[in-house]
């Protein structure tokens, strides 16, 4: 017989092992920062100076920390806080 083993990974799991999967993680939020913000001023944000600099003072923020090899909290901080910018101003501009 063969068992199956189950591994999943908490939100505490994943930040305690974040430095060991670095590379993993930093491609994963280069591609999703990166391409979101760009989604957000391809629909919009290009029209607004307000919107547009909130897209890329966040955008440009996380890009920086992950070339300064800066520790994976402060990464996953900017990160959340990009996406979370982009989400909004995508939303609004698909809404309006």
């Amino acid at each position: 017989m063969s068992e199956t083993i189950e591994v999943t990974e908490s939100g505490e799991d994943i930040l305690k092992n974040a430095s060991f999967n670095r590379f993993g993680l930093i491609s994963a939020i280069l591609l999703i920062v990166g391409c979101l913000g760009g989604i957000t001023v391809g629909m919009g944000a290009v029209n607004d100076l307000f919107a547009l600099s909130l897209v890329v003072i966040t955008t440009m923020t996380t890009l920086s920390l992950l070339l300064a090899i800066a520790p994976m909290k402060y990464i996953f901080t900017a990160g959340i806080i990009a996406v979370s910018v982009d989400l909004i101003l995508l939303a609004y501009y698909l809404l309006f």
